[in-house]
């Protein structure tokens, strides 16, 4: 009796070192039932910002944009100093109050920057109907050779008498045109770029002197008026 009934504890005591044994010869596995274990996170160092102080997590940027540059307004806006385009120029000739003899050409500088005119506009008078412009009358022209400065939005004037004498006879036949060109030095301005205005069938010309380019039309009338005779 004894024997039988030592028998099933033999047997657990077997199975129990054979699971002991199994449990000593099995592989070594650190894994844990929740799973692998998280890696640590990577660390970066910060770099500074555009104020030159590290600032953890913050985007980098780059060293700074390049200044934009901007294309010239009319095309080939002229900058301070530089000649003026004829495209930002607005030009009128009108008759002086007061004065029939005398026009004022008026040059209005419609650009966003200052630019410079020569000294005085490049005048001729003649015939709109001609063939032959060659023999048109220049004026006399009042002394100065210094460029003109026209700030933005602002104008230059110069005025001209046709006839400072005011002679009725003599007077050369046939004028009914005055021809303006804004800028007359070098090539900052080709003759194409010559506007055409009417004086009137009656206009009397004789001996027309001119002044240098103004700020305003009293000073252009100063200057016209000490041009030789």
């Amino acid at each position: 009796m004894s024997v039988r009934h030592r028998r099933p504890l033999l047997v657990a005591t077997v199975l129990v070192g054979a699971g002991l044994a199994l449990t000593a010869c099995g592989p070594d596995n650190t894994d844990t039932a929740a799973g692998p274990t998280a890696a640590a996170p990577t660390t970066v160092a910060a770099k500074p910002t555009a104020g030159g102080k590290a600032t953890a997590g913050a985007p980098t940027t780059g060293t700074g944009s390049r200044p934009a540059t901007h294309a010239p307004s009319g095309g080939t806006n002229s900058g301070p100093g530089h000649p003026c385009d004829i495209r930002n120029l607005s030009i009128h000739v009108s008759a002086r109050s007061g004065a029939p003899s005398q026009r004022v050409i008026e040059v209005h500088n419609t650009g966003g920057n200052s630019c410079t005119l020569s000294s005085s506009p490049g005048v001729d008078l003649g015939n709109a109907t001609a063939r032959d412009q060659s023999k048109n009358i220049k004026p006399i022209l009042a002394s100065g050779t210094t460029r003109f400065t026209v700030a933005a939005g602002q104008k230059a004037y110069a005025v001209i008498d046709l006839d400072p004498s005011g002679a009725t006879a003599g007077t050369a036949p046939g004028i009914d045109e005055i021809n303006v060109l804004a800028d007359d030095e070098g090539t900052n301005m080709p003759l194409s770029n010559t506007q055409n205005f009417p004086l009137g069938a009656d206009a009397k010309v004789l001996e027309p002197k001119m002044s240098i380019y103004r700020a305003t039309v009293a000073e252009a009338v100063t200057s016209m008026t000490a041009a030789p005779n």
